[in-house]
């Protein structure tokens, strides 16, 4: 029997349970393979009146996925669309930490994460970044040597620093960071995107890529050093190039992904493109990551207004990363 994806419901006052269950109402249309909720019952009930069935195990899932939402219940409070509290960011918490050890174990095919809101998850006392730092903890990853990578149907982009005052970045950049980054790309690309030969195009931080130095000395201290140790490793690697021009469309064509040196040069280009169908994917896992890339949108919660495309894609890339990873093996 095919193991489903787990998906962690995230926030309950979010739109997380909105997405994910307009995504199951999408399931044949899509062809998507099993995948079962992990969080609040209340939460998806509170925004659906679609069928959800409770269900003990993921073993369970393929059967009642064809009727029903299958749903592992994670208990909290009562659950008010738009309203976040303390105790919804418990249960976002329990139901992620159980759904990766759920994708862990095997017990599931891979994970898909829903938005939380990391003002919450701090206020009950969660000390990473974000879903992606937790993530690669609990798989005993060393965070510098996972990756973020946004996927969508014409741009892949990886930020080599996430979140990250911008005045902090330059001095966050070192060779071995940006190196570290490559790698995870490149092997990503191959791994769960079935890409042979990866190319990848790497911004300069500054204004033209720093024109040899006259608007800083990071691309020539920093990053072409880095591209230059990736090159030895038979890493196919092009730049720095200036990020102005790197996302227009003669230019993705020539790549595979783009690693950007911080946080909104790589997500920007991405949601101007793809708002809608939009993938954050963790690269360097044992285990498939993915999660739609926008956040919690408490202001339009239990309005009926959330567009499922982004959690739609984020289902299908996990869904076929994992199969093509399971016939590699």
């Amino acid at each position: 029997m095919t193991k489903a994806l787990a998906v962690a419901v995230g926030d309950p006052a979010g739109i997380g349970p909105e997405v994910i269950a307009k995504s199951w109402e999408r399931r044949e249309a899509e062809g998507f393979s099993p995948f079962f909720a992990v969080g609040s019952t209340d939460a998806i009930e509170a925004v659906w009146k679609g069928p959800v069935r409770t269900i003990d195990d993921p073993s369970q899932a393929p059967a009642v996925f064809r009727e029903a939402l299958p749903v592992i219940r994670v208990d909290g409070s009562a659950v008010v669309p738009g309203q976040p509290d303390l105790e919804g960011a418990r249960s976002s918490l329990d139901a992620l930490e159980l759904a990766v050890g759920l994708t862990r174990s095997g017990a599931a095919s891979a994970l898909v994460t829903g938005p939380v809101s990391k003002a919450q998850l701090y206020a009950v006392g969660f000390t990473h970044a974000g879903q992606t730092e937790f993530v690669a903890e609990r798989c005993g990853i060393a965070a510098e040597t996972a990756a973020m990578m946004l996927v969508g149907p014409t741009l892949r982009t990886v930020p080599v620093t996430v979140h990250l005052p911008l005045r902090e970045v330059p001095e966050a950049l070192t060779v071995e960071l940006i190196v570290a980054k490559g790698r995870a790309a490149a092997r990503g690309l191959q791994r769960q995107f079935g890409i042979a030969e990866p190319r990848i195009a790497v911004a300069g931080l500054n204004p033209h890529a720093g024109e040899d130095g006259a608007m800083g000395r990071d691309e020539i201290d920093i990053v072409i050093p880095a591209i230059e140790r990736l090159r030895e490793e038979g890493i196919d690697v092009t730049g720095p190039h200036p990020a102005d021009t790197l996302f227009q469309e003669r230019m993705r064509e020539r790549y595979d992904a783009a690693l950007c040196m911080y946080h909104d040069q790589a997500l920007i280009p991405l949601k101007t493109l793809h708002f809608d169908a939009g993938v954050n994917m963790t690269l360097g896992l044992p285990i498939v990551r993915t999660a739609p890339d926008h956040g919690t949108a408490f202001e339009i919660a239990g309005k009926n207004m959330a567009h499922p495309g982004a959690m739609t894609a984020a289902l299908r890339i996990a869904a076929e990363a994992a199969e093509r990873i399971a016939q590699a093996a």
